[in-house]
Protein backbone atom coordinates (compact mmCIF):
# COMPACT_ATOMS: atom_id res chain seq x y z
CA UNK A 1 0.00 0.00 0.00
CA UNK A 2 1.36 3.41 -0.98
CA UNK A 3 1.70 6.11 1.68
CA UNK A 4 -0.33 9.26 1.25
CA UNK A 5 1.92 12.34 1.47
CA UNK A 6 1.42 14.50 4.53
CA UNK A 7 -0.48 17.75 4.20
CA UNK A 8 2.70 19.42 5.43
CA UNK A 9 5.25 17.75 3.12
CA UNK A 10 5.84 21.04 1.27
CA UNK A 11 7.00 22.71 4.49
CA UNK A 12 10.78 22.65 5.02
CA UNK A 13 10.45 22.67 8.82
CA UNK A 14 8.07 19.71 8.79
CA UNK A 15 10.15 17.75 6.26
CA UNK A 16 13.49 18.33 8.00
CA UNK A 17 12.03 17.30 11.35
CA UNK A 18 10.40 14.20 9.84
CA UNK A 19 13.72 13.20 8.23
CA UNK A 20 15.51 13.88 11.52
CA UNK A 21 13.19 11.48 13.35
CA UNK A 22 13.79 8.74 10.75
CA UNK A 23 17.57 9.28 10.81
CA UNK A 24 17.69 9.45 14.62
CA UNK A 25 15.86 6.12 14.88
CA UNK A 26 18.22 4.55 12.35
CA UNK A 27 21.29 5.98 14.13
CA UNK A 28 20.00 4.75 17.49
CA UNK A 29 19.71 1.24 16.07
CA UNK A 30 23.17 1.26 14.49
CA UNK A 31 24.99 2.84 17.45
CA UNK A 32 23.23 0.59 20.01
CA UNK A 33 26.10 -1.91 19.80
CA UNK A 34 28.46 0.76 21.18
CA UNK A 35 26.28 1.47 24.21
CA UNK A 36 26.21 5.13 23.15
CA UNK A 37 23.71 7.42 21.49
CA UNK A 38 24.84 8.89 18.19
CA UNK A 39 25.40 12.26 19.92
CA UNK A 40 27.69 10.66 22.47
CA UNK A 41 29.45 8.67 19.75
CA UNK A 42 30.18 11.79 17.68
CA UNK A 43 31.47 13.51 20.84
CA UNK A 44 33.83 10.61 21.56
CA UNK A 45 35.07 10.53 17.94
CA UNK A 46 35.72 14.29 18.11
CA UNK A 47 37.73 14.02 21.34
CA UNK A 48 39.60 10.92 20.13
CA UNK A 49 40.56 12.81 16.97
CA UNK A 50 41.87 15.80 18.94
CA UNK A 51 42.70 14.95 22.57
CA UNK A 52 42.76 18.08 24.73
CA UNK A 53 40.08 19.82 22.67
CA UNK A 54 38.10 22.46 24.54
CA UNK A 55 34.31 22.27 24.91
CA UNK A 56 33.79 25.41 22.79
CA UNK A 57 35.53 23.79 19.82
CA UNK A 58 33.52 20.61 20.35
CA UNK A 59 30.29 22.66 20.31
CA UNK A 60 31.30 24.29 17.02
CA UNK A 61 32.30 20.96 15.44
CA UNK A 62 29.09 19.20 16.48
CA UNK A 63 26.89 22.27 15.93
CA UNK A 64 25.53 22.05 19.49
CA UNK A 65 25.16 24.59 22.28
CA UNK A 66 27.92 24.71 24.91
CA UNK A 67 25.47 23.61 27.62
CA UNK A 68 24.48 20.54 25.58
CA UNK A 69 28.15 19.66 25.08
CA UNK A 70 28.76 20.01 28.82
CA UNK A 71 25.92 17.56 29.57
CA UNK A 72 27.24 15.09 26.97
CA UNK A 73 30.77 15.32 28.39
CA UNK A 74 29.50 14.82 31.96
CA UNK A 75 27.69 11.65 30.92
CA UNK A 76 30.82 10.30 29.20
CA UNK A 77 32.91 11.18 32.26
CA UNK A 78 30.47 9.20 34.38
CA UNK A 79 30.98 6.18 32.11
CA UNK A 80 34.77 6.55 32.26
CA UNK A 81 35.04 7.30 28.54
CA UNK A 82 36.18 10.95 28.67
CA UNK A 83 37.80 13.16 31.29
CA UNK A 84 38.20 16.90 31.71
CA UNK A 85 41.40 18.59 32.83
CA UNK A 86 41.79 22.21 33.87
CA UNK A 87 44.69 24.04 32.26
CA UNK A 88 44.59 27.45 33.89
CA UNK A 89 41.20 28.87 33.00
CA UNK A 90 40.75 26.48 30.08
CA UNK A 91 39.03 23.12 30.19
CA UNK A 92 40.47 20.40 27.99
CA UNK A 93 38.69 17.14 27.20
CA UNK A 94 40.64 13.90 26.80
CA UNK A 95 39.66 10.33 26.03
CA UNK A 96 40.37 7.67 28.60
CA UNK A 97 41.92 4.40 27.42
CA UNK A 98 38.41 2.89 27.24
CA UNK A 99 37.28 5.90 25.20
CA UNK A 100 40.09 5.31 22.72
CA UNK A 101 39.22 1.60 22.50
CA UNK A 102 35.61 2.50 21.63
CA UNK A 103 36.71 4.40 18.52
CA UNK A 104 36.88 1.31 16.29
CA UNK A 105 33.40 0.19 17.36
CA UNK A 106 31.97 3.69 16.93
CA UNK A 107 33.44 4.07 13.44
CA UNK A 108 32.04 0.65 12.48
CA UNK A 109 28.56 1.74 13.64
CA UNK A 110 28.90 5.01 11.70
CA UNK A 111 29.87 3.06 8.57
CA UNK A 112 26.87 0.72 9.03
CA UNK A 113 24.59 3.74 9.35
CA UNK A 114 26.10 5.29 6.21
CA UNK A 115 25.67 2.06 4.25
CA UNK A 116 22.13 1.62 5.53
CA UNK A 117 20.77 4.98 4.43
CA UNK A 118 22.73 4.81 1.16
CA UNK A 119 21.12 1.45 0.39
CA UNK A 120 17.67 2.99 0.97
CA UNK A 121 17.93 6.31 -0.89
CA UNK A 122 21.04 5.75 -3.00
CA UNK A 123 24.51 7.18 -2.48
CA UNK A 124 24.11 10.02 -4.99
CA UNK A 125 20.87 11.18 -3.40
CA UNK A 126 22.34 10.86 0.11
CA UNK A 127 25.41 12.87 -0.90
CA UNK A 128 23.30 15.55 -2.60
CA UNK A 129 20.91 15.78 0.34
CA UNK A 130 23.81 16.09 2.79
CA UNK A 131 25.40 18.84 0.68
CA UNK A 132 22.07 20.71 0.36
CA UNK A 133 21.43 20.52 4.10
CA UNK A 134 24.95 21.70 4.96
CA UNK A 135 24.66 24.54 2.46
CA UNK A 136 21.34 25.61 3.99
CA UNK A 137 22.81 25.47 7.50
CA UNK A 138 25.73 27.63 6.37
CA UNK A 139 23.40 30.16 4.78
CA UNK A 140 20.93 30.28 7.66
CA UNK A 141 23.43 30.60 10.54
Amino acid sequence: MEKTPSTYCNCLTYSVNALSRVMTKMAHEEFASTGLSSSHAFLVMTVNKKPGVNPKDIAEELQLTPSTVTRLIEKMEGKGILERHQNGRCTEVFPTPSGMKLNVEIKAAWLRLHKRYNSIIGSDKAKGLTEAINSAIGTMT
